[in-house]
């Protein structure tokens, strides 16, 4: 029997996926969750085979869950089910050790059969998502700009970043004015948005 967690924060979505795996002889749904904080303690109290998580979860998303719960509880396989089907997702998705990757539109049947491919051991990726990853650009990015874009994006300001990452105020504002100008941005939220969008943060 393949034990199976769910999290999804939409209501009506997670209570039609929990049916439709009901219905499987082979699989149980032993927890659903709707918040990414919840997925790891609910998997440790469950013990879970495969964790079906969505990305766009409250308070914490699937893939920081999924990496987390790699850590703590590495026998439980995750297969990322998100509407967001960007390649950064997927690069973010394969750092966070998810054994699957697939799309809301996906066919039911479909779903069944990763779960279980999955459960076995294999990996399981939606095939238009992994090309897109494959044709992406690496990251145009220094090491330094990339730090400084993911304060900017977590809503630290220039002088705090300069303070945190022991540079002058100047520093860090000549390294955000590059990073808009390299990404195409038009603001710096922008550039923070295209560079997490492509994974490169």
């Amino acid at each position: 029997m393949i034990r199976v967690l769910i999290a999804e924060d939409v209501r009506i979505l997670r209570e039609a996926l929990a049916t439709l795996l009901g219905y499987e002889e082979d699989m149980e749904i032993v927890a659903e969750v709707s918040t990414g904080d919840a997925i790891v303690p609910a998997a440790l109290a469950h013990r879970p085979d495969v964790a079906v998580l969505d990305i766009d979860l409250p308070v914490l998303d699937g893939l920081a869950a999924a990496a987390e719960l790699h850590e703590r509880l590495p026998g439980c396989r995750v297969l990322i089910l998100t509407a967001l089907g960007r390649p950064g997702n997927l690069r973010r998705g394969v750092s966070a050790h998810v054994s699957g990757f697939m799309l809301k539109d996906a066919r039911p049947r479909d779903l069944v059969n990763a779960i279980r491919e999955i459960a076995a051991g294999g990996r399981v990726i939606d095939q238009h998502l992994a090309y897109a990853a494959l044709d992406m650009l690496a990251s145009p990015l220094t090491e330094r700009e990339a730090d400084v874009l993911r304060l900017t994006g977590a809503g630290a300001a220039p002088r705090g970043i300069a303070k945190d990452l022991n540079l002058s105020y100047g520093t860090v504002r000549n390294y955000l004015a590059s990073a808009v100008t390299k990404l195409n941005a038009r603001t710096r939220s922008d550039a923070v948005r295209i560079a997490t969008e492509a994974g490169w943060l």
